[in-house]
Formats: C-alpha cells, structure tokens, sequence
C-alpha cells in the first residue's frame, strides 16, 4: 500500500534509514536537511504497480567519500545535468525516483524530486550496500541499464555494461575525478522492471523502525527489539577492536556480553556478520546494529569506540534476499572474502 507522507514522518524516516544502513551509507541527517523543504506538504507515494508498466524510471544517490559529502554540501542541483544526459540517452522524461539504497543518506535522496517527479516506494537493496553488484537492479541484469555520473569541472560520464563490476570500477575511477564524491543516478529501467527487480514497501518499514527508536527511547532495549522484531544478541562493553591481517577494510568489535558471552561484531563499510561464543548468529544480508545502550544512538561502524556500551540487534533481511538464496549470496560475508560467516539459508 502506497504511503501519504508529512513533514512529522522525515525524522522517523531518517532514523529508519539509519537502522537501515546497519552501520554504513552514511548518516542521512545531511539529506533530511536537504529534503525538508519538500515536506513543506503532504507527499504521495506510489507502489511499482500503481504506475503504467512502461513508466521510465531513476533511482538517484551520492556517491564517494560520506566525509567528503559533508565537507562539500552537495544539492539538488547536482542531478540536473545528470537528468537532461539520461533523457538524452532513452529519449523521453524521467518520471518517477526511486532510491538505490535504503540504508544511510541515500534512503531519503529521491525526495530532492518530490512535486516534479513520482516518488516510488521502492528501493534497490533494503539496508547499505558497498558495491554496485549487490543491488537488485544489477542483479537482476536489466537490459539497457544505465548510470551517468559527474565528473567534475561540468564533465559528465555515462556508463553502460552487462559487467556491474565495470559499471562500479568506471564510476569510482569518475567520482575520483570529481574529487572524491559526487551525484550519480541510475535508469534505463521502467516501473514493470520494479515489480520483480526491487524491494517494495521500505519507506513504511523506515517509519515503523524510526517509531519504534523514537518511542522506546527510555524503556528497557529488550522493548526496542521487540518493536523492532528483532533479536537482541547482547548487550555489554566493547574490548576490544582489531584489524583483519588479510584486508585492512575488515574490522572485528569484541563485546564482553553482560551474560558472560563473548559477542564479535564483524564489519567493513557496514557490519557483516555477528558471532556469540564463536558460532555466527546472523549475517549480511540480515539487519545488524549496534545502538549504544545509553544514548540510543545508532552506532555507524566509523564509530565504534573502545569501552563503549553497546546493544547488538538482529532482524531478518526483506523476503526479496530471503525468498532467493542465490540473491542472498550476493551479500553474504563470503562475497567480500570472509569465509565461515555465511548463514545457513
């Protein structure tokens, strides 16, 4: 069911993002900046099938350094180039956004188009995703898929391949270009391609986990899981953190669980995988996040601190990973290298 969306649901939404984004993609208070405006009124969203099949469609993001972002402000006006390049390229108007990435700052960037374009409630991978092979555009390999993005000095790159792989090597090597982040957007999709190749129905699940943070805040955090649906694994003091040998980007939080457990969060740009007393308990692409267990603050991985008390939280990925392992397997720890996380599917 599609959602009416207010000005009093863009902090529940931001908040759900970030639950979302388990521990990567950024934080989307930036974005629920550069949004507010446009919930000056009530914004009306659509589900992929309330739309004729047909319907061209984007899903617009940032990419590049989240620091890099926060330093140099991006806009609305980032996209306008992006756009005009695009509906060059297909030949007709962009209609409808969607987002890339339900998880950090990308979560609320389709609203930059709210009153010129139709938001859609769906979404290309349900939590923070690194790469772009791990999104379900890609991986459900649409013909005449497209990304176009900046380049810098008024330069722009349009990107095309049935590789994802050369898609993100292209684009990274154009975001280095720009200057380390920029504006990028995807398309050559239509609304009948959503149907099958997105996730629907993620903004009503942001505002149902931003309700939940927000209206547990000072109750126990075993009620937070339950609002949430999800497992509470523990909650204790970090120990210890270490570097993996073999990858730098791979780091490891040991919590000293206050049962006793000895609770491994293993993360790189977003937490991975989780481990009591050695056995994994949940991994990528379920939901993992550390929330500090005073503040409520949802904890990004950047941000896991020597004798911080944390909570970790587990919650089932969205049916569209979990209804097709082979789909899953494209986030699971394994696809970056780390062997014996996987979970049992």
């Amino acid at each position: 069911m599609a959602l009416t969306l207010t000005a009093a649901d863009l902090p529940l939404l931001s908040a759900g993002a970030s639950f979302c984004g388990t521990g990567g993609g950024g934080s989307p208070k930036l974005t629920e900046l550069m949004v507010r405006s446009a919930f000056s009124e009530p914004i009306e969203t659509v589900l992929p099938a309330d739309l004729p099949p047909d319907t061209q469609c984007f899903a617009p993001a940032f990419a590049g350094s989240t620091l890099l972002l926060s330093e140099r402000l991006p806009s609305h006006d980032d996209f306008g180039q992006l756009i005009a390049v695009a509906e060059r390229w297909i030949g007709a108007r962009l209609e409808a956004a969607c987002s890339f990435e339900a998880g950090g700052m990308n979560a609320l960037t389709p609203f930059l188009f709210a009153g010129e374009r139709l938001i859609i409630d769906a979404d290309c991978s349900g939590r923070a995703v690194p790469t772009l092979d791990r999104t379900s555009l890609y991986i459900a390999r649409l013909p005449g898929l497209f990304a176009v993005c900046s380049t810098g000095a008024g330069g722009v790159a349009l990107i095309t391949s049935e590789r994802a792989k050369d898609v993100d090597g292209l684009m990274r090597a154009a975001m280095i270009q720009s200057g380390g982040a920029g504006a990028v957007l995807f398309a050559g999709f239509t609304a009948r391609d959503l149907e099958t190749a997105s996730l629907h129905g993620h903004l009503a699940r942001s505002l149902e986990f931003g309700r939940a943070l927000l209206e547990t805040a000072t109750a126990p955090v075993y009620t937070l899981a339950d609002r949430l649906g999800a497992t509470l694994v523990g909650e204790g003091r970090i120990v210890s953190l270490t570097q993996d040998s073999r990858d730098p980007h791979v780091h490891a939080a040991e919590v000293a669980g206050r049962n006793g457990s000895v609770i491994r969060l293993v993360s790189r740009s977003e937490h991975l995988a989780v481990l009591v007393d050695g056995e994994t308990v949940a991994a990528a692409p379920e939901y993992i996040v550390a929330v500090d267990a005073l503040s409520r603050e949802l904890i990004e991985v950047t941000d896991l601190r020597l004798h911080r008390h944390v909570a970790i939280l587990t919650r089932p990925a969205d049916a569209w990973w979990r209804d097709f392992p082979q789909r899953a397997a494209k986030l699971f720890p394994s696809s970056y290298g780390l062997t014996g996380l996987d979970p049992e599917w």
